[in-house]
């Protein structure tokens, strides 16, 4: 935090102190915790909590708050929309009421809202292409400031139009001025909740802003309005209820933001060559957002970033991992996504998605291919369709007796490659002269394996990483599946000759780590 930030943060969080309780303000100025202040809980009939980043205490020598505790709260600060949801003019915290069937309040959530520059260094790039960004995560990991900073860093280092959908004021904060956080962004007030898919419209319509900016889409009409602002050409960004993208995709209110879900009956011959059920599920439409951004903690995120792509390959029972990042002393440590084969073909090599060569066969065992690109370990999977594939494999008597691979060309421009027979022989045949593979050197292999063996006991030990030697990309595959055998995540770096395998320690349990010892 920089010492402007510091400086803002004390102004901010003494106009928080000066509407709660003397004791409780009291306490909290004393406390050597104080910046990393959360939330203030107050509940008639129980002591109050305090919640830090680090730890929550219970005053349990402080007596019970009463009716006259939150009357003295209420009575400081502004009016209670229809959420139940009140603010502090021209700062960001929020106080959100807890009432009775009579409409009295009996307690009361007090929560600190922080501006953070530079709160979306982890995915900058991602918002600086213009594409649409969805943000997930459980509450308190910071969605709303990672919001905030995007609406302050576009509309002030990049000087777009931004404008803010404020529902609850949670961006810009309480008060007709928004807060200085939200830099030159312009900010429209929301009624009331009920409402927040009309202003959307709206702020499209009437003001012509290059970005949109959104908290919490939680409804269909909401969702109906954002696919709008999409096929409009406006940036959005939001976020949405849910841990992940399986819980947006699976939620019937909030799936269309993902392209939907519909099931789709085959025919009795695509279904065969799937090797699928005749009713399966397929995306019903493109999705409304670019790039989906899991945050996993306020230090590291999980980014998606081709959707179509996540969510067609989530419903053929494919598991795509995505490209995880997070801050490492002012250091952004990536680790590219992947791909895990679905459990039916038994294996858990990855591979990365981008290398893939999609393979559409006609009248070539599903399985066999499965099986061979297992054993070779080569950078291939198997299309659905021929409209994913980059290249189509078939038989010799195909070619000559059946008009249907000409029928299936028609429209896609493939290269076609014919196997003498629908062999598993053939089948490793030609992928081992596809990926121009050499493995008679056993001694090589046995070298290759060795030294990332060393590499990973290596990053276990000293807890860092470490490069191999430079290797054929065959070899680096080989290297790159032992590494995450050994619960480690690799990268490929450098070009070639040079390119070799460099191997970290695992991003998950450094972050999961860090998480605990904070704690």
């Amino acid at each position: 935090m920089t010492r402007e930030q510091i400086i803002h943060f004390d102004e901010d969080v003494n106009r928080l102190l000066d509407v709660l309780p003397d004791a409780i303000q009291a306490h909290l100025r004393a406390h050597p915790l104080l910046t990393t202040l959360y939330e203030v809980v107050m509940d008639v009939g129980h002591p109050p909590s305090i919640r830090f980043d680090s730890e929550q205490v219970r005053l349990r020598d402080f007596a019970d708050v009463n009716f006259s505790d939150i009357a003295h709260v209420v009575q400081r600060i502004g009016a209670f929309n229809s959420d139940n949801r009140a603010g502090i003019e021209r700062t960001l915290h929020r106080i959100s009421a807890i009432r009775n069937r009579q409409e009295a309040i009996l307690g009361l959530s007090i929560r600190v809202g922080r501006a953070v520059i530079g709160a979306i260094t982890l995915i900058e790039d991602l918002i600086k292409e213009g594409k649409n960004i969805l943000i997930l995560g459980p509450p308190g990991v910071g969605k709303t400031t990672k919001l905030r900073e995007a609406a302050r860093y576009l509309s002030t280092d990049l000087d777009k139009r931004v404008m803010v959908i404020d529902t609850s004021n949670e961006i810009g904060g309480e008060g007709d001025i928004p807060h200085p956080g939200i830099g030159y962004a312009r900010r429209m007030q929301v009624k009331s909740p009920e409402l927040q898919d009309r202003v959307m419209i709206e702020a499209v319509e009437n003001h012509t802003p290059q970005v949109i900016v959104v908290d919490e889409i939680g409804t269909e009409l909401e969702s109906k309005a954002a696919r709008t602002i999409a096929e409009r050409g406006v940036q959005l960004i939001g976020t949405a209820h849910g841990d992940d993208f399986i819980n947006v995709l699976r939620n019937p209110t909030l799936s269309d933001l993902l392209g939907g879900i519909q099931p789709v009956v085959l025919g009795d011959e695509e279904a065969k060559m799937r090797g699928t059920q005749k009713t399966v599920l397929e995306r019903k439409s493109p999705p409304t957002f670019d790039f989906i951004v899991e945050i996993k903690h306020r230090h590291a995120v999980a980014v998606y970033k081709d959707v179509s792509k996540v969510v067609d390959l989530y419903l053929r029972g494919e598991e795509y991992q995505p490209e995880m990042r997070q801050m490492d002393q002012g250091e952004i440590i990536k680790q590219d996504a992947v791909i895990h084969w679905s459990d039916q073909f038994d294996t858990d090599v990855v591979y990365s998605p981008d290398a893939l060569t999609a393979i559409f066969p006609f009248a070539v065992n599903t399985d066999r291919i499965y099986a061979v690109i297992q054993q070779l370990g080569v950078a291939a999977t198997v299309a659905q369709t021929i409209a994913d594939a980059d290249i189509l494999l078939t038989t010799q008597s195909q070619i000559k007796t059946n008009q249907k691979v000409k029928q299936l060309l028609k429209g896609h421009r493939l290269p076609v490659h014919v196997i003498p027979s629908n062999s598993q022989q053939h089948i490793q045949e030609f992928l081992r002269d596809y990926f121009r593979l050499d493995q008679s050197d056993d001694a090589i292999q046995a070298d290759v394996s060795s030294e990332i063996h060393a590499i990973c006991d290596r990053v276990i030990a000293e807890g860092r990483a470490f490069d191999a030697s430079p290797r054929h990309s065959f070899h680096r595959r080989i290297q790159h599946r032992i590494a995450g055998e050994r619960q480690l995540s690799s990268l490929s770096i450098g070009e070639e000759p040079n390119r070799r395998v460099r191997v970290y320690p695992n991003i998950a349990n450094s972050v999961n780590k860090r998480y605990v010892h904070h704690l």
